[in-house]
């Protein structure tokens, strides 16, 4: 029996790239038909359980799957098969970037579409994995009304600020519908809404644009939270219960300065204004006093050791201050195109080499190596027994470990 249970059977979590947006000139993509997951889908989950992973962030391609209120979910049947071998647990993206081709977010029906097929995709995995059951309704809404409301990259392919907040507000309006039908299959089902965890900080020689910045930085990126927390537009129903765990997707890039027009630029590993990841948490734990969760995180390259170590101290000091952190998702567990250029970025556990167009697994063994070391500092497993799912994660281990290392926010975790 844990003395401070946690949520999750394990404390490291992984993910698959999901995302099937309707991408401006080349039409709908699926990211995990791009890097073959389906059809490595065993190998895939089977890499996990070896690395004593036992939760995986994986999707379900709402615009392959909804064919005008008809359902077809034979897309999630290799992953759902895969999982229950190697005896991983999902937590299901709903939405990933995407909405049928015959959605228009901004007309009449778009959230009750969104709760109806919520509803049924819940009634179709519920039954054909073990529980506990997870889900992410709609991935990263601040960032998709950016992508898709403000830059055009996606659909909706909007090209100002109005556009953005009006998306943005009926996406948080479809995730809380979407809650409510989900736990109208599983009343215990558990919610996990990721946003980006970011730092936006005016150029040197536009101190004028403060304002603009800590607004971005505060007000918008938490605005989904906000709204489904219940703090923001009550009428839609949002509540902590709605909100449930909070998932916090931390990059290098979430550290920006702030542009008037288009993308922010990145601060460079050595600026000064770059702060501690601990101090971006601690202001999403300060605002909502819910179960959190880093989930995303990765570094690139030969960068990806290190950037495990920075994010794991950083961890540890949050856990120090009392912050309730459940796990750290290692996102991709696969590595993933740049949607850009498609380009392959060299973030995951494994790496990927074309082999006769065959996408062949190769992992990093610098970073499952780090990843090693964690676990044995934090008392967890280094491969799944039998029943992964007999006990939860005991977090004492994860706090003593906190105290053991003492570390303190650093600013240097680029």
């Amino acid at each position: 029996m844990a003395q401070r249970p946690g949520l999750f059977p394990t404390f490291f979590l992984s993910g698959f790239e999901c995302s099937t947006f309707e991408w401006r000139g080349r039409g709908r993509r699926d990211l995990v038909d791009e890097t073959q997951h389906r059809e490595h889908a065993h190998e895939d989950y089977q890499h996990l359980r070896r690395l004593g992973i036992a939760v995986a962030r994986e999707g379900i391609p709402w615009p392959l799957v909804d064919r005008g209120g008809d359902y077809d979910f034979r897309h999630v049947d290799p992953m759902i098969e895969a999982m229950n071998a190697a005896q991983v647990l999902p937590v299901w993206d709903l939405c990933h970037y995407g909405y049928p081709d015959d959605v228009d977010p901004f007309k009449p029906g778009f959230v009750q579409r969104f709760a109806d097929y919520c509803r049924a995709a819940a009634a179709y995995v519920v039954p054909r994995v073990r529980g506990p059951h997870y889900f992410t309704p709609i991935n990263e809404i601040t960032f998709w009304g950016f992508c898709g409301g403000e830059w055009g990259w996606v659909a909706p392919f909007g090209g100002d600020r109005a556009t953005r907040l009006r998306f943005r507000h009926v996406l948080c309006e479809a995730a809380i519908a979407g809650v409510r039908a989900v736990r109208e299959v599983d009343p215990d089902a558990r919610m996990i809404h990721v946003e980006p965890v970011i730092q936006v900080v005016p150029p040197r020689d536009r101190p004028d644009l403060a304002d603009e910045a800590e607004r971005e930085m505060v007000d918008d990126a938490c605005y989904a939270w906000d709204v489904l927390s219940g703090r923001l537009h009550p009428e839609l129903g949002g509540s902590p219960d709605v909100l449930d765990i909070v998932g916090a997707n931390c990059y290098s890039f979430g550290q920006m300065e702030y542009r008037e027009h288009g993308p922010h630029m990145a601060l460079g590993p050595c600026d000064e204004r770059i702060q501690p990841l601990c101090t971006l948490i601690a202001r999403v734990w300060e605002r909502y006093r819910r179960p959190m969760l880093i989930s995303e995180t990765s570094g690139m390259r030969d960068g990806r050791p290190a950037w495990l170590k920075d994010v794991m101290e950083e961890s540890m000091a949050a856990v120090n201050r009392g912050i309730d952190l459940h796990g750290i998702c290692l996102f991709p567990a696969v590595d993933m195109p740049d949607w850009h250029t498609g380009e392959w970025l060299h973030n995951g556990i494994c790496d990927v080499e074309d082999d006769g167009g065959r996408l062949r697994r190769v992992p990093y063994a610098p970073y499952v190596d780090e990843l090693r070391r964690w676990q044995r500092e934090l008392n967890r497993v280094t491969e799944l027994d039998e029943d992964p799912f007999s006990d939860p994660v005991e977090l004492q281990d994860v706090i003593d470990a906190a105290k053991r290392y003492r570390t303190q926010p650093d600013r240097n975790w680029s």
